[in-house]
């Protein structure tokens, strides 16, 4: 018998996409598929989105939701199961999901209260069609109200859990907000989601869902240090017995050096021929002039948490030693202003394109050598495991999902046959530093850099096992 199971998130593969969230929330229908559970997506109805559905009928409504008529549409887009919550009031404006040019949106308390809302309802009396989940599993601050709204309702045979992929982004809201995000006098308190005298929807979350789950196991542990847990670290240490460090996978479908359509040349781990062409072609795509040594890549958000403000002061020596750096991504000004300087010292070794593009990220992990996370936190990483899938060698920081994914290549890993990438800790300018000199003369010798790419390109890394541990976990709650 299949199983029913309402993931709510405010992004989603292929609709829209600002992050590694919405990967994940993408791809864990069609991973669950094979466990049992057939999973339905909610999330807002921005702009154009409704118009992507096909078979599009509602299923649920409300006349005053949060300042307006809500209704849930159902339908599917690409093979996923999609229930887009329709709101013109809360989403239908110009923009990111979360924000304009202005900053972001100062009603996204209600915007996301009502995405809660929603899924609370549909757990409590279950859609028009007759559809009602077993399980809701909550993404991140934006869902965090769906199982306190159950809790306060008295919902028990509909099980939580939310997923933490990120515990910097918490949804405080001002305390006087309360009413207004319906919630009751009683639940403002250290207990529930009261937060340094405001409200903390994704505290709210993480006190009243069934189950915690994180994107990785080392994330799991580390948001129980102050130095990781933003705050949260007694929360959920105090809940310790409910939290699971579920590893992310990738869509091995998408991200295949061997199918990728987007790419110069196809490739394998048995040949890497094709590689050397990817390589060529990306440096004529930005201008560069000859590598000598590791071509790097860097495809992130240009931010303080992504280690990313290290680097500018560091390429001087790693570009001398024969290194070269394509940087792909926007955040930061000071961080892209260094990058760009970078470039215009050095622009045959140092090329930045600031801002995202989805095709030439691909080329980018095809023809790049390494590629660069030197993140001082990290809950998963997708990036580390597209390099390992590209035989991109990560080098990357002792933290979250970065040390879960990738076997430093140390001298045991070396000669055990195991080792993936580069692994430093701390994370600071002079290990960074030590590490891309290291890169360098891992480079330099081709045998061991074709034993590096062809272990992380064999690395188990889509949603088999993951899956599998989701399942498990709901399985355990419903029973």
């Amino acid at each position: 018998m299949t199983r029913r199971v309402l993931s709510v998130a405010s992004e989603c593969v292929p609709l829209l996409k600002t992050g590694g969230l919405a990967d994940v929330v993408g791809a864990l229908p069609k991973a669950l598929a094979g466990q049992g559970w057939a999973m339905r997506v909610l999330m807002p109805a921005y702009p154009g989105l409704a118009t992507r559905l096909k078979g599009a009928k509602t299923v649920w409504s409300e006349a005053s939701l949060f300042g307006g008529k809500g209704r849930v549409l159902a339908g599917q887009v690409e093979g996923l199961d999609l229930l887009l919550l329709e709101a013109p009031h809360l989403y239908d404006r110009a923009g990111g999901p979360y924000g304009d040019a202005r900053g972001d949106h100062p009603d996204n308390p209600e915007r996301f209260a009502a995405l809660g809302w929603a899924a609370a309802e549909i757990a409590r009396k279950g859609l028009a069609d007759g559809w009602r989940p077993e399980i809701v599993h909550c993404h991140d601050w934006q869902a965090g109200l769906a199982p306190a709204y159950m809790a306060f309702a008295g919902v028990t045979d509909v099980k939580t859990v939310i997923t933490v992929h990120n515990i910097a982004f918490q949804g405080v809201a001002p305390a006087d907000r309360l009413k207004a995000l319906r919630l009751p006098d009683e639940a403002f308190s250290p207990e529930i989601l009261e937060f340094y005298g405001n409200i903390s929807t994704l505290k709210a979350g993480l006190v009243t869902a069934d189950a915690i789950t994180t994107v990785s196991p080392t994330y799991a542990n580390e948001l129980m240090r102050p130095e990781f847990g933003m705050g949260l670290e007694g929360v959920v240490a105090a809940r310790s017995g409910a939290v699971h460090g579920i590893l992310n996978g990738v869509d091995t479908d998408v991200w295949s050096p061997e199918t990728d359509t987007e790419i110069a040349a196809p490739y394998g781990a048995r040949s890497l021929t094709g590689k050397a062409r990817n390589r060529a072609a990306l440096i004529r795509e930005f201008g560069l002039g000859p590598v000598p040594g590791p071509l790097a890549i860097v495809v992130s958000r240009l931010t303080t948490q992504k280690g990313l403000d290290l680097l500018p002061d560091l390429l001087a020596e790693f570009t001398w030693r024969g290194g070269g750096l394509v940087v792909l991504g926007a955040g930061d000004p000071q961080i892209e202003m260094a990058l760009q300087h970078q470039a215009g010292l050095n622009p045959r070794r140092v090329a930045v394109r600031i801002g995202y593009d989805e095709a030439l990220s691909h080329r980018m992990f095809a023809g790049g050598d390494a590629v660069l996370v030197p993140s001082r936190f990290e809950p998963c990483g997708l990036t580390q495991m597209y390099g390992l899938r590209y035989g991109t060698v990560p080098l990357v920081s002792a933290t979250g999902g970065l040390n879960d994914t990738v076997v430093d290549a140390n001298p045991a890993a070396l000669d055990a046959g195991v080792a993936t990438g580069v692994v430093f800790h701390p994370t600071d300018g002079l290990a960074l530093a030590q590490s891309l000199r290291r890169l360098v003369e891992l480079h330099r010798n081709r045998r061991t850099w074709r034993q590096l790419q062809r272990n992380g390109m064999k690395a188990a890394l889509d949603w088999g096992r993951s899956s599998a541990a989701y399942a498990a976990l709901y399985e355990s709650l419903a029973e």
